[in-house]
């Protein structure tokens, strides 16, 4: 059996995998904030998630965690994940020394990519498919790369942070220091920008007005799908991905999220013959709502992380 750990800002999900691929128990509970807390709340989800499956830790083959910030994949170090109180932590010797089990660590969108794609996997949704991106839109935007099966990482590990590609010189100012990058336009963070409300979910408030006919909505909703599709022409036109599955907590807006990015899509490749001819609006993909991509890609890591 192996075990994936999502360790998030607010919530820390763990399932447990058997060895044909499938999920068995999955477990959820708040995710403390700090080293201790942190390393605390893993060990916490991992034993609940083998109880519950009727097992034993000497029953687990391995651990993979997929988690914020930076990551060092192959000494499990991970540093800069500041929503979690974590900035220079060795997580994966942490929890293997508690547990006795091996741990590899993942950053969490490289490990939803690999989840991601064992759901196109195990839906049949994959054949004939040799590559695949995966687009998270949360309160930023980055992607993963999954080529044949295997993660695609780059010279120095930062292979699919499309979000910080500028594409608006006269756009805003990014976290990253840049003027006009994509997260400023296709991300939580942007929205809560361009569409400023005291509603609790902006993206849904935003939704919900454009709905309505709002025009201001309907202009701001507008922008931020052709961010999207920004986003997504930039992963086609670099790797030549066969899909892209949008996840996140942005995804969780459905079909009129797909159906406004694809028709972006659509409207751009009208006045391109190159770009009509790729049918990029065709490989676009939403990732089902509730289906735990990080945890089910960590549990996958944990044996070969690519």
């Amino acid at each position: 059996m192996r075990i994936g750990i999502d360790i998030g800002g607010t919530k820390t999900a763990a399932v447990a995998m058997d060895t044909d691929g499938r999920l068995s128990e999955q477990v959820r509970q708040p995710t403390g904030f700090g080293d201790a807390d942190v390393i605390a709340t893993a060990v916490d989800v991992a034993q609940q998630v083998t109880a519950l499956s009727g097992r034993s830790l000497a029953d687990v083959s391995s651990i993979g965690i997929g988690i914020p910030g930076a990551v060092d994949s192959v000494t499990g170090r991970v540093s800069h994940a500041v929503n979690l109180g974590v900035h220079d932590l060795r997580l994966g010797a942490a929890i293997s020394e508690r547990l006795g089990v091996s741990v590899r660590v993942e950053n969490d969108v490289k490990a939803a990519a690999m989840g991601a794609h064992h759901l196109l996997a195990e839906t049949g949704m994959a054949n004939g498919f040799e590559s695949m991106a995966y687009l998270n839109l949360g309160t930023g935007l980055a992607a993963g790369i999954v080529l044949g099966g295997r993660l695609l990482r780059g010279g120095h590990g930062v292979a699919g942070e499309v979000g910080h590609i500028p594409i608006d010189p006269n756009g805003a100012l990014c976290s990253c220091g840049q003027v006009g990058c994509v997260e400023t336009i296709a991300s939580g963070s942007a929205i809560a920008r361009m569409w400023p409300t005291d509603a609790a979910l902006p993206a849904v408030d935003l939704f919900e007005a454009a709905g309505a006919g709002d025009p201001i909505a309907i202009d701001v909703q507008s922008r931020f799908f052709e961010g999207v599709a920004a986003a997504v022409r930039i992963l086609v036109l670099a790797a030549d991905v066969d899909v892209v599955v949008i996840g996140g907590g942005l995804s969780a807006l459905g079909t009129p999220l797909l159906d406004g990015v694809c028709a972006s899509l659509t409207a751009g490749a009208r006045v391109s013959p190159f770009l009509s001819s790729l049918d990029i609006a065709g490989r676009v993909r939403v990732l089902p709502l509730g289906f735990p991509a990080a945890a089910v890609g960590a549990a996958l890591t944990g044996v070969d992380n690519g």
